[in-house]
Order: structure tokens, then C-alpha cells, then sequence
């Protein structure tokens, strides 16, 4: 960072300005800022003087003050941070932790509300297709039936034998049952 002439102006004229706008009725000149000890790594220590008696220093406090209440401006026109330009004796203001404008908690029961409701029209509108499915199925087996034409039946997806429904079908299994069993 180079710091010369015109940066020097500019923090006189940066601390004339908060020392303006801290009491308003006090009329310090960049004049009025003074530099003292200024090192290569930029670091000094300054002071304010009265603006009508130029021998006068104005009190530390008032300086502070000053630099407290508006350190946003001077480390905007340097553009560095609390972290980089260092007051001594003046501690760095910590802006407040920022709050959301809506409660988590708001945000996370909405959320899940959301859920909760995406999940039960899901469960309606699979019932309802589900249920025009089967009634589709139906109204085909009853129309085959109608017809008489052979029909194929499916089970757990497989379909099975297919059955002549005019002639219909005769088990075997069930065919003799008549002659192994002895009638009472």
C-alpha cells in the first residue's frame, strides 16, 4: 500500500469530516488534522486542533467519539476493514450478528409442512389412477367375456393358461374324483 502525499490528505480530510459531523457546530479544517511520526509501514499517531485557536488539541475523547461513530467512512474511503486499519485506544465495533427476517424454525416447519402435503396428494392421485386402472381391467375382462373370445388371464404379472370361455374348461385333477372315492 503506498501511503503519500494525497493519501495523507485524504485521512486528514476523512478524520476533518468525522470530527464535523460528531459536533456539529465545530468547523475543523483539514488543517486542523495534524500527522506526526509517520513510518514506512504506515503508522503514526495524530492530532485535532481547535479550529479557532490552532494551539489548542481538542480532547482525546472527543477524537475517539468522532472516529467511533463514524469508522464505516473512514475505512470505506481507505477501503480496508476493521481488521486492517488499526485504531489504538479507539477498540473495533463489531456490527451485530445478522438476524433473518423470518424464524428458522418457520422456515423448517413450512418446509416440512410442504412435504407432508406433496406426499399426501401424491398417495391421492396413485389411488386414483391405480383405481381407473383396475376398472379399466375390469370392464376389458367383462367385454371379453361378452364376446366369449379366449381371455388370458394374469396373475402377479404372469399370464396364465388361456381359457376357451364359450366351451369353458374341465379340470382334470377333478375329473374322477367320482370313481377313486367310495360314495356313503
Amino acid at each position: 500500500y503506498v501511503w503519500d502525499a494525497n493519501e495523507e490528505y485524504l485521512f486528514k480530510a476523512v478524520v476533518a469530516f468525522a470530527m464535523r459531523r460528531y459536533s456539529s457546530k465545530s468547523t475543523t479544517q483539514i488543517s486542523n488534522v495534524l500527522l506526526c511520526n509517520v513510518t514506512d509501514r504506515v503508522s503514526f499517531w495524530f492530532v485535532v486542533t481547535d479550529s479557532s485557536e490552532n494551539v489548542t488539541t481538542v480532547p482525546g475523547s472527543e477524537v475517539e467519539a468522532a472516529i467511533r461513530m463514524n469508522r464505516h467512512r473512514i475505512n470505506n474511503a481507505f477501503l480496508l476493514s476493521d481488521k486492517t486499519l488499526q485504531f489504538l485506544k479507539i477498540p473495533s465495533t463489531l456490527s451485530p450478528p445478522v438476524e433473518p427476517s423470518t424464524p428458522v424454525w418457520l422456515i423448517v416447519f413450512g418446509v416440512v409442512l410442504c412435504l407432508i402435503v406433496a406426499g399426501i396428494v401424491f398417495l391421492i392421485v396413485a389411488g386414483i389412477r391405480q383405481r381407473k386402472r383396475k376398472n379399466k381391467q375390469s370392464t376389458e375382462r367383462e367385454n371379453l367375456e361378452d364376446k366369449g373370445e379366449v381371455a388370458v388371464t394374469v396373475e402377479n404379472g404372469i399370464p396364465c393358461e388361456t381359457l376357451d370361455l364359450k366351451a369353458g374348461h374341465i379340470n382334470g385333477v377333478f375329473a374322477a374324483d367320482d370313481e377313486r372315492f367310495t360314495s356313503l
